[in-house]
């Protein structure tokens, strides 16, 4: 037999680029697995007998590799998070730390400062709220106790003394009755006069202004006669004239 008979006495095994071409013309696109490799190892098995002599079936080759496929798909995917993942979270978290630092922390701090401020402030009013009432009470006692006490042989100096506590039109007011009437008569009748103050009460305070209540006892010795004591209340207005509390109106109340 020639050589051209042997050959077409022979099977004819196809090319691997025919496999290619028929794997490629199935219809299946190429998945993660493979597809193509596999449609093209199988057909090329179709072709080739097994130890036993008989040949591959290509379907089988191709259930053998979807299962195979099937079984890699259903395997958890590995953390491939590398050191670049780790240090893109420590950025994240040197930059938080720079935003505390540059922009939270002065805001707070401002705001602990302001705050300090505005109770400083508020305890400071308080404060000379408090001052300005313990003043004005002290004074219209002091005063009310001045006007109101006094001895024959002693009353001029010690009503001038009173007068010093007074201010405007009710001081004018005062003299003129101390001078006109109370001075004499205390002199001729031999008239003294003892005041205390058992009680008082800010009614109102202001950096300038000041009105206080005042409980008044007053007890008058006319010569040998008994003493008479007298009990009023008075409503005490104050003025502050260069750093003093003087009497602006005093009313019987």
């Amino acid at each position: 037999m020639s050589i051209a008979g042997v050959e077409a006495a022979l099977p004819r095994v196809p090319a691997v680029a025919d496999l290619v071409d028929a794997a490629g013309d199935d219809g299946m696109p190429l998945d993660r697995c493979g597809r193509r490799p596999a449609r093209i190892l199988a057909r090329f098995r179709s072709i080739r007998p097994d130890s036993s002599g008989e040949s591959l079936d290509a379907d089988d080759a191709n259930d053998s590799e979807d299962a195979s496929c099937d079984a890699r798909r259903e395997q958890p995917i590995a953390d491939t998070a590398g050191p670049s993942d780790t240090g893109g979270a420590g950025r994240g978290r040197g930059w938080l730390l720079r935003l505390v630092a540059y922009a939270v922390l002065p805001g707070v701090a401002l705001l602990l400062c302001g705050v300090a401020g505005y109770l400083k402030f508020v305890g400071g009013t308080a404060r000379d709220a408090e001052r300005t009432r313990v003043e004005s009470v002290q004074a219209a006692i002091d005063s009310t106790v001045a006007m109101l006490s006094y001895r024959p042989d002693t009353v001029e100096g010690n009503l001038a003394a009173a007068r010093d506590r007074m201010t405007g039109a009710f001081r004018d007011s005062y003299a003129s009755l101390t001078n006109d009437v109370v001075i004499p008569g205390a002199k001729q009748r031999q008239i003294s006069a003892v005041a205390t103050v058992p009680a008082a009460a800010s009614v109102s305070a202001t950096a300038a202004h000041a009105v206080v209540l005042v409980f008044v006892n007053q007890t008058a010795t006319i010569g040998n006669d008994a003493p008479t004591d007298t009990a009023s209340s008075v409503r005490v207005t104050l003025e502050k004239v260069h750093d003093r509390w003087l009497i602006s109106k005093f009313e019987p109340v």
